[in-house]
């Protein structure tokens, strides 16, 4: 991962030339293990799109949400009644405000995010023409797979982890009805959905940090 120079002090920038890793580099050619070898440092959020269909050329992202770990601030996102009514905006202004966003972090926290959430946006961002994170610019983690893998359980999606490893889940079930009504710009079902989102990644970061400690510490890029 390359050092967010762009927005780090010029006090941070001197300390990470300064600072060296296990490897013998400075942090700045390491950037990666810096973030491992200093995790307190990170500005971690939990992240999660909601979507009119599950592929990104038949549908549009609809809102987002970013929780930054440990605190009640979320970043978000919702499309907007006017923008739904022109073809030339849409979800472009929600995909163009989610990357700003996505860049104010080190590392972002998933649920199945690798295969859907940035799979997705990513495709939305081509399809506007705007310039998505690459290779290495953001450290992300799934935590689908650490359910996947760590634990024993009927079903492997979030709802199902958080009850059985929190007792709990915060989780509103899917009305079909207001993701059809969302796209017609129906400002009670685009506030539903906004809540479902806000919902998801609250319960996404209790999880994380409930098993978190059963996971080796290494992180993939977006």
């Amino acid at each position: 991962m390359i050092a967010p120079v762009g927005r780090l002090t010029k006090k941070e920038i001197i300390w990470l030339h300064n600072h060296r890793c296990r490897h013998g580099h400075t942090y700045l050619e390491h950037y990666n293990c810096y973030l491992q070898e200093n995790p307190k440092g990170l500005k971690i959020g939990f992240f999660d799109i909601e979507a009119s269909n599950l592929k990104a050329d038949f549908g549009i992202m609809l809102c987002y949400c970013i929780k930054v770990l440990g605190k009640r601030k979320i970043y978000e996102r919702c499309i907007t009644k006017e923008e739904l009514q022109k073809e030339k905006v849409l979800d472009k202004e929600v995909v163009k405000q989610c990357i700003e966003d996505l860049r104010k972090f080190d590392k972002i926290i998933s649920y199945y995010g690798s295969r859907f959430d940035f799979p997705y946006v990513r495709s939305r961002a081509l399809f506007w023409g705007l310039d998505f994170p690459g290779y290495g610019d953001l450290a992300h983690k799934d935590v689908y797979y650490m359910v996947r893998n760590k634990l024993c359980i009927s079903r492997n999606r979030l709802e199902q982890a958080c009850r059985h490893v929190l007792g709990k889940s915060r989780k509103t079930h899917i009305d079909p009805q207001a993701w059809v009504l969302a796209l017609q710009g129906h400002e009670k079902s685009l506030k539903y959905i906004l809540h479902h989102c806000r919902r998801d990644v609250r319960d996404l970061e209790d999880l994380y940090l409930a098993i978190n400690g059963f996971v080796k510490e290494t992180d993939r890029s977006i």
